[in-house]
């Protein structure tokens, strides 16, 4: 037997359908909830809703499983016949943190949660503490960067499904890894998400970049919001995920007196005091308002961390010029905007936006750094841009190494991007699978319009819906030991232990962080306790005092020198000295 039920406050009668048989629901309460127990229905049993007179049985927006794709039929799932053997795990702080994120379906060459479980290992040994996947709820079509999820409830069947991914999960615990999932609340896929038959999930009183924004305010709101903490909820507990980063979160449009941020936060620290392991939320924000990292207690919204963008523009745009002076570039491209990031966490705290032609932010420099995510490529930063390169590909290998070792060293928790550490010559491109041809169409379209204002030619743009974009995505492991790909990987391999053991790098306490630039010259001095790191991306090697006669314990290439009292550094270099105690030069 199985009890259905469903939010359905539009209709004025609800079936379930299973095979050729209906089942009339009952009406309970004033809010629009409907159930019926089902003697003949069990895990297995496919089914779907009928509504008043339309004849079609619609999927659940509830649903566990889609086994025919989003159009089809629900499938019953029992979440508790899973065998775990993760019994007392629990994840490394946050503050302590290597973040890989990565794509299911590009991470390996089957694309799926199975075949990932054989390259846990590498990421063990580079390092890694945590791995982060973008959305794997299900979407439509073959392929796609998961960020159109249509039933947020199941996984999608193309990665292995519900089962696939506690496989998965299971497996990185057994190995020391913490799993973080990149959820989507900010609005639903445009084809194959059904909620909008039920109930008023999307309000047009406010808008988003797709289209009507989540209905978190207006009437019915109680329950759509408590699809979304459900949903959350439940890949903690049944999944045993060990966290969740929220995915544009700026675009929550809520004003109400409890805001759903605040209410999620609430609701997992809940859970996790419930489950006695510990749980946390990511934010992506580009309000750069420390209420999103505050805590519930102190009036804020309770999220444990963001993500931040103005450590990588700042970052990004002393690499190269490519940008400045362009979109939200224009606010970066200084050194000086590269140590305000390091020291003061937003560059953006209230100071006037050229890009968005307004004064911007607020204050967060009396913020732990370690609220902060820090990174030079992740999956936004690669595939949304014109062909989907990568660091290495747009700067060189030799800025790519001095990028990762600022980015390792970092008063941030750091984050990865999928092939990053090994310098992967495969690029990360946009791509999807929209089944609608008129769909299709426009978001090639879109694609090359977006870059002709930028000069590419329109052949140069790859089209998002040809498999071959995809199929180009895909990590090749065979190249990672040749050549410059591992001397990248012993790099950040490098980095990594440094970082992992030092004290001074894990120093998360605000205001511990100085620096020192010449703007002309384009050197760079971090100092973080008895770690001091110093980089010359001039065209004219520098040489930089060392006053503290630190020993130099790291160089990302040849030609770094200590002398005495002073470094040397060649262009396009960084070097890393410590007073923690000697360390052999790498």
């Amino acid at each position: 037997m199985h009890e259905f039920e469903v939010w359905a406050p539009k209709a004025q009668r609800v079936a379930v359908k299973i095979g050729e048989s209906t089942y009339p629901m009952s009406h309970e309460g004033d809010r629009g909830c409907w159930r019926v127990s089902v003697q003949e229905a069990e895990p297995g049993t496919d089914y779907g809703f009928v509504l008043d007179d339309d004849p079609k049985a619609w999927p659940d927006p509830r649903s566990l499983r889609q086994p025919h794709g989003v159009h089809g039929a629900s499938r019953v799932y029992d979440q508790s016949a899973f065998v775990w053997t993760d019994r007392g795990w629990d994840a490394l702080p946050l503050s302590s943190a290597v973040i890989y994120e990565l794509h299911v379906g590009t991470f390996t060459p089957h694309g799926t949660f199975d075949s990932m479980i054989e390259r846990l290992q590498y990421l063990v040994e580079l390092g890694v503490t945590h791995v982060e996947l973008m959305p794997v709820a299900a979407f439509p079509g073959g392929q796609g960067w998961g960020y159109d999820g249509a039933a947020l409830f199941a996984v999608t069947e193309q990665y292995g499904g519900p089962d696939g991914l506690k496989r998965l999960v299971d497996a990185c615990h057994a190995r020391g890894l913490a799993v973080l999932l990149d959820v989507v609340y900010n609005h639903f896929g445009p084809v194959g998400n059904y909620s909008g038959k039920y109930g008023p999930y999307i309000t047009e009183r406010h808008h988003t970049p797709w289209g009507g924004a989540i209905n978190f305010e207006g009437e019915g709101s109680d329950e759509v919001r408590r699809f979304f903490c459900d949903n959350a909820l439940m890949w903690m507990r049944d999944y045993h995920i060990d966290g969740l980063r929220l995915d544009a979160v700026h675009e929550y449009i809520d004003r109400s007196a409890i805001h759903f941020m605040e209410q999620l936060s609430t609701e997992v620290k809940e859970l996790s005091a419930e489950l006695g392991r510990r749980l946390v939320l990511i934010a992506e924000s580009d309000l750069n308002d420390p209420r999103v990292i505050t805590p519930t207690e102190a009036g804020g919204y309770g999220m444990d961390a963001q993500w931040s963008d103005d450590f990588h523009h700042a970052l990004f745009t002393v690499l190269t010029s490519e940008g400045q002076g362009k979109g939200y570039y224009s606010d970066f491209g200084t050194f000086e905007k590269l140590a305000k990031s390091l020291t003061s966490n937003f560059v953006q705290d209230g100071t006037y936006s050229t890009y968005r032609r307004r004064s911007h932010g607020r204050p967060a420099d009396d913020l732990s750094p370690h609220l902060f995510l820090g990174y030079i490529q992740n999956h936004d930063q690669v595939g949304n841009r014109a062909v989907g390169d990568r660091v290495n590909q747009t700067v060189g290998m030799e800025r790519a190494k001095v990028a990762a070792g600022i980015v390792l060293t970092a008063p941030f928790v750091p984050m990865i991007f999928q092939g990053e550490e090994y310098a992967a010559s495969t690029a990360f491109q946009y791509f999807a699978d929209h089944e609608d041809p008129e769909m299709a169409k426009a978001v090639k379209s879109g694609r090359r319009g977006e870059f002709a204002a930028f000069g590419w030619a329109p052949e140069d743009i790859p089209d998002p819906e040809d498999v071959e974009t995809f199929l180009r995505s895909k990590l090749m492991w065979n190249e990672v030991h040749q050549g410059c790909h591992e001397e990248m990987l012993t790099w950040y391999r490098s980095l990594i232990r440094l970082r992992r053991a030092s004290a001074s790098l894990n120093d998360g306490r605000p205001g511990q962080v100085k620096v020192q630039f010449n703007e002309g010259n384009r050197w760079l001095v971090t100092e973080r306790g008895s770690i001091t790191v110093m980089c010359n991306l001039g065209s004219a090697a520098v040489e930089l005092e060392n006053l503290a006669k630190f020993a130099l314990v790291l160089a990302s290439r040849e030609g770094v020198e200590a002398r005495g009292d002073k470094i040397l550094l060649p262009p396009d270099s960084l070097a890393i000295l410590s007073g923690e105690g000697n360390r052999p030069v790498v």
